[in-house]
């Protein structure tokens, strides 16, 4: 079972799993996996389908409890996935709060939209919104939690290019801001190396590969260092 950190090792690690094994009928999808994630890293998680990288995001988030070995993550964490996952029958901002204790009033809402650049919807509809917009209240209603531990499963898989492009670069201004940990699950390995400042590699349940990224802030597809590191991701996701 996931348990909080706390003191001083809440300081600086924002994860640690040990020996963590999760299995479906039989089979473990994730096997005896070891792993340290630190307080106010960006760190990617690649690997090709059924791996065992949702299931990891899952069980960190606290929504998968079936499981095998030692899980230590902070108190406050939020996720956002792939789906927005909006309740129609609420405008925006009531999704914003969904979930949090108390009562919880408007105004804590309209400060997470406004962050995401949403501020002009905040008495929107769910269904009037575009997939860009839908992508961010989502994001809103993390944020709103205070994370010291964000996960993000493909959130900007469904969306088109350009609005990809703009929601990758909300996503690193808000780390920079915020300063939390993020965990970020894609398939993209140029997204993997224009965001993260480490990057894992997972396959069959176990973390096969894990590197730092070396280049500078901004950074962009023809970035000098950027085409070796994108040719070695591939090859150890064994594309090339």
């Amino acid at each position: 079972m996931a348990t909080d950190l706390h003191g001083a090792v809440a300081a600086t690690t924002a994860v640690r799993v040990a020996g963590l094994t999760r299995s479906f009928g039989g089979r473990a999808v994730i096997d005896s996996l070891d792993l340290t994630l630190r307080a106010g890293e960006f760190t990617v998680l690649l690997g090709r389908s059924g791996c065992g990288k949702s299931t990891l995001l899952r069980i960190l988030a606290g929504l998968d409890r079936e499981i095998e070995g030692e899980v230590l993550v902070p108190e406050r964490r939020a996720v956002a996935f792939q789906a927005p996952r909006l309740m129609p029958w609420k405008r925006v901002w009531r999704n914003v709060l969904l979930g949090l204790p108390g009562r919880p009033d408007r105004e804590r809402a309209e400060q997470a939209l406004a962050e995401v650049g949403l501020e002009h919807r905040t008495d929107a509809w769910p269904k009037t919104l575009s997939g860009g917009e839908a992508q961010r209240a989502s994001l809103a209603r993390a944020l709103v939690r205070e994370p010291d531990l964000l996960l993000l499963d493909e959130p900007f898989g469904a969306l088109d290019a350009l609005t990809r492009i703009k929601a990758q670069q909300l996503v690193a201004q808000l780390w920079q801001r915020r300063g939390c940990a993020v965990l970020l699950v894609t398939h993209d390995v140029d997204e993997a190396v224009l965001l993260a400042d480490r990057v894992l590699v997972m396959d069959e349940g176990r973390i096969s590969y894990d590197t730092h990224i070396p280049l500078d802030r901004p950074r962009e597809v023809g970035d000098p260092g950027f085409a070796a590191l994108r040719t070695r991701l591939l090859a150890e996701l064994g594309v090339v």
